[in-house]
C-alpha cells in the first residue's frame, strides 16, 4: 500500500460512489508544488473541483478524497463515479513535463490501485473509445469531457507507456508469488 498524507479540509463537492471502481483519470496540476500545496490550492478555488489523489513534484502523495467517494475532477459525473482521479504536479509550460520522482510515484500508485481493485489498464488513442469505455478502455483524461488540454502533452503522449509499465509490474507481482507447502 502506498503511504499518503490526508488532506482533511475539503470544501468542494464529493459524494459516495454508485459504481465499482474500474477506471483511472490522470490530470496534470500545472505547477511544481507539493501534493499538500496543490490540495490546498484546489480547496480554495471557487469552482467545484477535487481529486482522489494528488502527487507532488517530489513524489509525495496526498489523499484529498478517499476512494469510497467520487471526486469532482473530470467534468463528467459518470466518469468520476467509476474512476480514481489523480492530479500530478507538472511544469507550468508546454509540454507540462512531470518530474521523474512524480512519475515514479504515479506508477507506484497506479499499480497499487489496480491491484486492490482488480483491473489492468487499457489506453486508447481515440477519445470516443475512452469516453465510452469501448473495448475495456479504462484510462480517461480531462480533455475527453471538457475543452481543456489536460493532462498536457507530456502525460498524454506517455499514456500507453504508463499503461504498459503498470500492467508489466502487475504481471510481475503475480509471477513472483510462490506458495509454501
Amino acid at each position: 500500500m502506498i503511504t499518503t498524507y490526508f488532506y482533511s479540509n475539503v470544501n468542494h463537492h464529493w459524494s459516495l460512489r454508485n459504481s465499482k471502481i474500474d477506471t483511472v483519470t490522470i490530470h496534470c496540476s500545472v505547477g511544481l508544488a507539493s501534493s499538500f500545496s496543490i490540495a490546498r490550492y484546489l480547496d480554495t478555488m471557487t469552482s467545484d473541483c477535487s481529486a482522489n489523489y494528488i502527487i507532488g513534484k517530489d513524489g509525495d502523495i496526498t489523499t484529498m478524497i478517499p476512494e469510497k467517494y467520487r471526486s469532482w475532477c473530470s467534468s463528467n459525473p459518470e466518469n468520476d463515479d467509476r474512476s480514481i482521479t489523480i492530479e500530478v504536479a507538472s511544469e507550468s509550460d508546454v509540454p507540462y513535463k512531470v518530474p521523474t520522482s512524480a512519475m515514479a510515484a504515479l506508477l507506484d500508485l497506479l499499480v497499487d490501485i489496480c491491484s486492490r481493485h482488480g483491473f489492468k489498464l487499457k489506453w486508447s488513442w481515440y477519445a470516443n473509445e475512452r469516453r465510452n469505455h469501448i473495448g475495456g478502455c479504462n484510462m480517461t483524461v480531462h480533455r475527453d469531457y471538457a475543452n481543456k488540454s489536460c493532462p498536457g502533452a507530456f502525460l498524454y503522449d506517455n499514456m500507453q507507456a504508463i499503461a504498459d509499465t503498470v500492467n508489466r509490474r502487475l504481471n510481475d507481482m503475480v509471477s513472483d508469488f510462490v506458495p509454501r507447502f
